[in-house]
């Protein structure tokens, strides 16, 4: 990586170096970040009192957000590292519930660089160096609960370097498949990499291949499968109940909850999760935190448009369940679909079909871009009608925004992105571009 960067190097100063540092972007192992880690004594001095670590392909944002808010609404500190960011690189870390400032993640990224010199200096990716820093700021006041996502996969991701007291794994569904195949059992076997023999295993979904199953084995962790140890049902129209289980067997019950706007089967996993990290589950304080949970493009709605970093055709359905079972407006849903080369496009524009009466397609940047030509000419195979297509996200936004009925409704979904920079653009006031 170079000489070290002055002590008054900036936030982004660090971001653009880490970025040009490592040869490549995803260099999946344990070997070099490990060796790291204990130089930092990550490995020896506790990071949390608990640590939850999330891995899967759908569901792990949205449930890293539902553990922080309940932990956080019963009165225990917590801290929650996750990625990618939208806007900001401090949406990765944080801490109590605010982000991570500047000062707190350069210190991070200056202890890593003084390990990762020491002898013979190591090489890590900008995720390696994230992780790590934010483990070392974690270290220097242990929270309560230390609520970690994994990146990618799980087995050889640098967030495994970490020993979690409690493993959760949400979905399987085929992404990342450069790096984690197109097999289903395949990718199974490496999310519950994060396992470790005789604790918790959470399993949020019914669908989880033979695979995981087979892990939860070899290794000797506890499941709690949902379906199974526990489950969710739906009160009504406007609440739902969960029933779950300790790690002694015993039988908790919360009732009367609200609708958090994030999947539900997550939300039951979160609530299952803290209670194997031994906190004492008080209906009120689960009412509270997702009554209150908010979490920036997963269904976020800004007035008409609806923003979902979803990019996978699993992702996609789940969105377009959601969109379809919304009162319908007598205007058209449009999509907004910005999409990266590596991804499933005609699997998500199958998957949105149904609730697209109107498409606009837009370019990405960069290595793995996608153009909007490409994704037009996918959708007319499928039959739809594609409207426009832009150069960039924001130009797609303002050709829309022009258009727009009172009554009509919009989808922005595909990438992180994509929605990252639509966000920005509403927030910025939304001019035409």
């Amino acid at each position: 990586m170079g000489n070290l960067l002055p002590h008054a190097a900036t936030l982004d100063d660090w971001l653009a170096r880490l970025e040009a540092a490592h040869p490549v972007g995803i260099d999946l192992g344990l070997e070099r970040v490990a060796e790291v880690a204990r130089r930092m004594e990550l490995l020896t001095r506790p990071i949390a009192t608990r640590v939850i670590t999330v891995a899967g392909t759908n569901g792990k944002g949205s449930t890293v957000a539902l553990l922080e808010a309940l932990a956080l609404a019963h009165g225990l500190t917590a801290a929650a590292y996750t990625s990618p960011h939208l806007l900001r690189y401090n949406e990765r870390l944080r801490l109590n519930g605010r982000e991570a400032d500047d000062a707190t993640l350069i210190a991070g990224f200056e202890a890593v660089e003084a390990a990762r010199r020491v002898g013979e200096s190591i090489s890590l990716t900008y995720f390696e160096v994230g992780t790590l820093a934010a483990l070392w700021a974690l270290m220097q006041c242990p929270p309560d609960i230390a609520i970690l996502e994994v990146g990618l996969g799980g087995r050889l991701d640098a967030v495994n370097v970490v020993d979690a007291d409690v493993a959760v794994i949400t979905t399987v569904a085929r992404d990342h498949a450069a790096y984690l195949g197109d097999d289903l059992n395949g990718i199974g076997r490496e999310k519950a990499g994060i396992l470790r023999s005789g604790r918790p295993a959470v399993l949020g979904s019914t669908r989880l291949p033979e695979s995981v199953h087979e892990v939860v084995r070899q290794k000797g962790a506890v499941p709690f499968v949902l379906g199974g140890q526990f489950r969710r049902s739906e009160s009504n129209a406007e609440s739902w109940c969960w029933k779950g289980a300790t790690v002694r067997g015993e039988t908790r019950e919360v009732a009367d909850l609200p609708d958090p706007g994030l999947p539900l089967d997550n939300a039951a996993t979160a609530l299952q999760a803290l209670l194997l990290g031994e906190v004492e589950l008080d209906a009120m304080a689960c009412r509270r935190a997702f009554g209150e949970v908010r979490l920036p493009g997963r269904l976020q709605w800004l007035g008409q448009w609806c923003l979902d970093v979803g990019h996978n055709p699993h992702a996609a359905s789940y969105v377009a369940e959601r969109l379809a079972s919304r009162p319908r407006r007598a205007g058209r849903t449009w999509v907004l679909l910005g999409m990266l080369a590596d991804k499933d496009a005609d699997g998500v524009i199958a998957a949105l079909a149904s609730v697209a009466d109107a498409w606009v397609t837009v370019s990405l940047e960069g290595d793995r871009a996608r153009s909007a030509a490409d994704l037009a000419g996918r959708i007319v195979d499928r039959g739809g009608q594609v409207a426009h297509q832009a150069a960039t996200p924001v130009a797609g936004g303002g050709w829309l925004a022009e258009r727009l009925d009172s009554e009509d409704r919009v989808l922005v979904c595909g990438s992180f992105l994509t929605v990252a920079a639509i966000l920005a653009w509403k927030q910025a006031g939304a001019a035409p571009a």
